[in-house]
C-alpha cells in the first residue's frame, strides 16, 4: 500500500484502521478474538497505522491492539489518546501533566509496548495551559516513551500554542464530504506547519456508504442515538448527499465507501484517514479505495455534485460539541 508523511517524517500507511468500533461507541463490543483477527487482517493487507485510545472502553480498544499488533510491534505505528477524567468522555476533561503521564504509563502497559508511536490529546482542556499539555509530551518523547505529538479535534490557536512548544506530527479531526469544516481553516493552517491530518469518520459514521437511511434503527448503546444528526428527520433530509454520492460511485465502477475514501486522499498528500468497521469485507472495501485514482475531472464532478448540497443536522450533541475546536 502506498505510504503517507504525517509531519516531518512519520511514515503510515494510505488508510489506516481506526479500532474504536471494536470496542465502543456503537454497540457490543466485538468478541476479542474476532476483533484481534481483523486487526491482523488489516496488517496483513498493508495497513501499518492503526489508532486507539484508553477511552474506547475504557482501556480495553488498547488491550485488544496490543495483542494483536504484538507479533509484528516495530512494523507498525501504533496511536492512543490522553485527555479524559478516568478514561470516560462524559467523565470530562483531564491533560493535567500528572494525568498524561499516569495514562502514558498505563497505555505502555496495555499496548504491550515499550513507546507510543504517536500520543494524542484527545481534546483540548481548557483548564490546563497547552504549554504544560505540550511541555509533558515533550519530556516523554525525550524519555524515549512517546515518539510523536499529536491533537485531536482542536482549533487554530491551540495548535499554533502546541506546536510551537513541542512539533505536532498529526491532527485528527472529523472531516469527510458529509463534514468539510476543515477546508476553511485547519487544513491551511496544517499545510503552513508541516501538520499530517488524520481523519476519522471518513464515511461520516457509515452515513456516506448508502447502509443507513431514514428507516435504520440503531442498537440501545450505538452513540448515533445522541447525535442530531442521526435522528430520522436529518438522515431522510441528508439522504440527498447519499443518492448524489452513489450516481457518482456507479459511474465510476466503485462503491460509495470507496468514492470517499479515495475522495478525501485526493485532497492532499499529507491526509491519512483511519476508516473503522469490525468486518473483513469492508476492511477490504476500504483498502481497494487506495487503488481508485481520483482526476481532476472526477473531483469536480463530485464538487457540483455535492458542494451545494446542505447537511442538516449537528455532528454532536451539545455538550461534547462544546469541546471541538477549541
Amino acid at each position: 500500500m502506498e505510504k503517507r508523511i504525517l509531519g516531518k517524517d512519520l511514515q503510515v500507511s494510505a488508510i489506516g484502521l481506526g479500532c474504536m468500533g471494536l470496542t465502543f461507541g456503537f454497540g457490543p463490543a466485538t468478541e476479542k478474538q474476532t476483533a484481534i483477527k481483523l486487526i491482523r487482517s488489516a496488517f496483513e493487507r498493508g495497513i501499518n497505522f492503526f489508532d486507539t485510545a484508553e477511552a474506547y472502553g475504557p482501556y480495553e480498544n488498547e488491550e485488544v491492539v496490543g495483542e494483536a499488533l504484538a507479533p509484528f510491534r516495530n512494523e507498525v505505528v501504533i496511536a492512543t489518546k490522553f485527555g479524559f477524567k478516568n478514561g470516560k468522555p462524559f467523565d470530562g476533561l483531564d491533560s493535567r501533566p500528572e494525568n498524561i503521564r499516569a495514562v502514558t504509563e498505563a497505555s505502555l502497559k496495555r499496548l504491550k509496548t515499550d513507546r507510543i508511536d504517536l500520543l494524542y490529546q484527545h481534546r483540548v482542556d481548557p483548564n490546563v495551559p497547552m504549554e504544560d499539555v505540550a511541555g509533558t509530551v515533550k519530556e516523554l518523547i525525550a524519555e524515549g516513551k512517546v515518539k510523536y505529538f499529536g491533537m485531536s479535534e482542536a482549533g487554530a490557536a491551540s495548535i499554533r500554542k502546541a506546536h510551537a512548544i513541542q512539533p505536532v506530527t498529526a491532527l485528527q479531526s472529523e472531516y469527510s464530504l458529509w463534514w468539510r469544516e476543515p477546508e476553511k481553516e485547519i487544513l491551511p493552517l496544517l499545510e503552513e506547519l508541516n501538520i499530517g491530518f488524520v481523519p476519522f469518520s471518513p464515511l461520516g459514521k457509515g452515513f456516506l456508504t448508502g447502509s443507513i437511511n431514514a428507516d435504520t434503527t440503531f442498537g440501545e448503546n450505538d452513540f448515533c442515538n445522541i447525535v442530531p444528526r442521526f435522528t430520522e428527520e436529518n438522515r431522510l433530509a441528508n439522504q440527498g448527499l447519499v443518492d448524489a454520492l452513489s450516481e457518482i460511485a456507479i459511474e465510476k465502477g466503485i462503491t460509495n465507501a470507496q468514492v470517499a475514501i479515495s475522495w478525501l486522499l485526493a485532497q492532499k498528500p499529507w491526509i491519512a484517514p483511519i476508516p473503522g468497521t469490525t468486518k473483513l469485507h469492508r476492511l477490504e472495501e476500504n483498502i481497494a479505495a487506495t487503488n481508485v485514482k481520483l482526476s481532476a475531472q472526477d473531483l469536480a464532478v463530485i464538487e457540483k455534485a455535492l458542494g451545494n448540497i446542505e447537511i442538516q443536522g449537528a455532528r454532536y450533541p451539545q455538550q461534547l460539541a462544546d469541546r471541538q475546536g477549541r
